[in-house]
């Protein structure tokens, strides 16, 4: 087995040695790089207004990180009297570790959905939810937070660049480097990956094992082209689940 990680900068350099340590072949090709959000400048006003008890929610831990930076370089802390959430036990702790506050998320399903379906999202009137995200995204949340009563407000913390390859060289690459498993564990990463592989070498690409973390992505990923038998989907997004997800699958 050999595995393309696509996933961003420092967590994809980490994800890829820890395959690598793990015994599984793994290659770094970035297809995006982070780089800090448009509107971080308006964080700690944005923070400032919020009443007591409402609501903020970290998208990521790249959301978190270039956050909690802003606020250190302006001289903010994060409010005690508001509720914090995440989407996931990774993105959670890393905000609880950045904030010192205590973080929710939703344990059965780390996503939009799973977040919803919190006891503490069921009646948001009256609620200001701060969303910390990079441009783009789902739309889900906000769009359902706000009919639930709240007011949304919306915060771009990061941006994702695209990386700028050669395809034919970088296709080559990954196929002299015997590529047969490709994570992608985001929406934007598979369109990414789909629109800049050569259109000879789909074949290729489609034959590959996907290894998604949503149910979301692989009916994408079905969409694009692949078999459902091609798809894995890892219970988690974290860097540790997809090594020992993937170490378990090298042994097999």
């Amino acid at each position: 087995m050999a595995v393309l990680v696509t996933r961003p900068d420092t967590r994809g350099e980490q994800l890829t040695e820890a395959l690598n340590k793990a015994g599984v072949a793994a290659l770094h090709m970035p297809l995006f790089r982070i780089s800090a959000g448009r509107e971080l400048n308006e964080l700690p006003n944005k923070l400032t207004q919020l009443k007591a008890g409402d609501f903020v929610f970290a998208v990521s831990p790249n959301a978190v990180e270039f956050a909690a930076e802003t606020l250190r370089n302006t001289g903010f802390r994060w409010r005690q009297d508001l509720t914090y959430f995440a989407v996931g036990q990774s993105s959670a702790e890393y905000f609880c570790e950045q904030s010192e506050q205590a973080v929710h998320y939703p344990y059965a399903h780390e996503n939009s959905e799973g977040l919803l379906a919190l006891p503490q999202m069921r009646q948001l009137t009256g609620k200001t939810v701060l969303i910390l995200r990079g441009n783009g995204g789902r739309e889900l949340f906000p769009a359902q937070a706000a009919i639930r009563g709240a007011q949304v407000e919306i915060v771009e913390c990061y941006q994702r660049v695209p990386v700028e390859y050669d395809p034919i060289e970088q296709t080559n690459l990954c196929q002299r480097s015997g590529i047969n498993t490709i994570i992608a564990t985001s929406g934007d990463i598979l369109t990414r990956l789909t629109d800049f592989v050569p259109a000879g070498e789909r074949d290729w690409l489609t034959q590959c094992r996907l290894v998604t973390s949503s149910w979301r992505v692989t009916k994408s990923a079905e969409r694009a082209g692949w078999q459902k038998r091609q798809i894995l989907i890892a219970p988690k997004a974290d860097n540790a689940t997809l090594v020992k997800m993937l170490a378990e699958l090298a042994e097999k």
